[in-house]
């Protein structure tokens, strides 16, 4: 009896569950409050003509990551959606058993929300107290530890996952081989981060001319200014990725809605060219020629988009699957089957089609805190464009499998038939 007592009273110890997650909840409140804290008086101590500019760089530096963040949250969310109803996930992306789950993807997001933030206020802290140096050096130590984290060799940190995603970059950069469903979906979703590679690029090159907490990147014509060529360079990026991706679908499938695909992501370089040629042209020339052809790119270019997202992307006809969770629930039966989704999804995505030309437009990008909000707007556009995409590409696979089963048993029939006339 003293034995067995012995596991009873240790069980009896351990907090329970529900008691650890509203204390790691409450730990969590604590610490955004805290940040939030320090951070606005940290603003506060400075002069009211150098706040605006000191919060720019340090959105620069900042926001991208904080995107990123929202972008992995997303994800899960879109991964439990997917796990709840009928979508195999894992089958579309040719994914192996230790691909990460949508709880795993949640805490890594977690440790994103926590760490990133965290720096950002501790840059904020140290430059308004004076320690310059020590401030530059956040942004360059959360960078370069999230560069280790990737590239770690050994087997911790979700080395596959690591790997996976590495690997289907690589292939995007250099689309030498056949276009999986993984390298096209990846891509496009770099599409809507354009921007953030931007800002990425833009950090990075401070970073390297020792530029960060300095008033040097202030000169607009500088190696890192605002009128620096590799802006509009790093913006058509991924639209350049995915129209190289189209052209070897067509090499390896000879369909010809690949190239009206092509020709699509081909609508963005201009957006992107003609609003950086402000910076390089008089401004009587800027308003007279140039504005109104970049106004008229950006207008073909949204609607061409929101027309391949409706009729090619997403299938209107397919919209069967998506919501229908294995078991049912409030939010199946909110969403599943509901008219109103998809109108408000056709809807959100026309609108927010033609806002994101706004964040392709490099003459737009000082107001940092309405181009921070587009982003956003944009990725939760691609947060919505993922579920009905997955979703066509799942029926898809199903048309196909259940094509093959009936050629099969009418192959199978023939031949029956066939040996019983010979016996005949």
């Amino acid at each position: 009896m003293k034995g067995a007592s012995a596991p009873l009273s240790t069980a009896a110890i351990m907090p329970s569950p529900i008691f650890l997650w509203r204390f790691k909840v409450l730990l969590f409140f604590i610490w955004g409050f805290s940040c939030c804290k320090i951070g606005w008086d940290s603003v506060m101590r400075m002069s009211v003509d150098l706040r605006d500019l000191f919060l720019y760089e340090a959105f620069l530096y900042y926001n991208p990551l904080l995107l990123v963040t929202m972008m992995v949250w997303l994800w899960g969310v879109n991964l439990w959606i997917f796990a709840q109803s009928s979508v195999n996930y894992a089958k579309i992306f040719d994914l192996d058993q230790s691909h990460l789950t949508h709880r795993e993807i949640w805490k890594c997001a977690t440790w994103m929300t926590i760490i990133v933030p965290t720096s950002m206020t501790a840059y904020l802290y140290l430059y308004s107290h004076g320690e310059v140096s020590l401030a530059a050096s956040q942004p360059v130590l959360l960078y370069t530890a999230i560069a280790l984290v990737l590239i770690f060799p050994f087997d911790i940190f979700y080395l596959s996952s690591r790997y996976f995603l590495l690997k289907t970059l690589w292939r995007i950069v250099l689309p030498l081989q056949a276009i999986t469903f993984s390298d096209f979906f990846l891509a496009d979703i770099l599409t809507s981060m354009a921007k953030v590679f931007s800002d990425l690029e833009r950090s990075v090159c401070r970073m390297l001319h020792r530029q960060v907490a300095t008033i040097a990147w202030f000169e607009a014509d500088s190696v890192c200014g605002s009128h620096s060529v590799a802006i509009p360079l790093v913006l058509v990026l991924p639209y350049l990725f995915r129209f190289f991706q189209c052209l070897r679908q067509y090499k390896d499938t000879g369909e010809k809605t690949t190239l009206l695909n092509a020709l699509k992501y081909s609508t963005a370089v201009p957006v992107i060219f003609l609003s950086a040629l402000k910076y390089h042209v008089f401004p009587d020339r800027w308003t007279s020629i140039y504005r109104p052809l970049w106004l008229l790119s950006s207008v073909l270019n949204s609607l061409y988009s929101f027309y391949w997202d409706v009729t090619r992307d997403w299938d209107l006809s397919a919209f069967t699957r998506i919501f229908k969770f294995s078991k049912p629930s409030i939010m199946s039966n909110l969403l599943y089957g509901r008219r109103w989704v998809y109108f408000w999804v056709i809807g959100s995505n026309l609108v927010l089609r033609c806002t994101w030309t706004y964040k392709l437009s490099a003459h737009l990008r000082h107001n940092y805190l309405t181009v921070f909000t587009i982003i956003a707007l944009e990725i939760f556009r691609r947060f919505q464009w993922v579920f009905f995409r997955v979703e066509n590409e799942w029926n898809k696979m199903n048309s196909k499998s259940n094509i093959q089963l009936s050629m099969s048993d009418t192959s199978e029939e023939d031949k029956l038939l066939g040996s019983n006339e010979h016996n005949v």
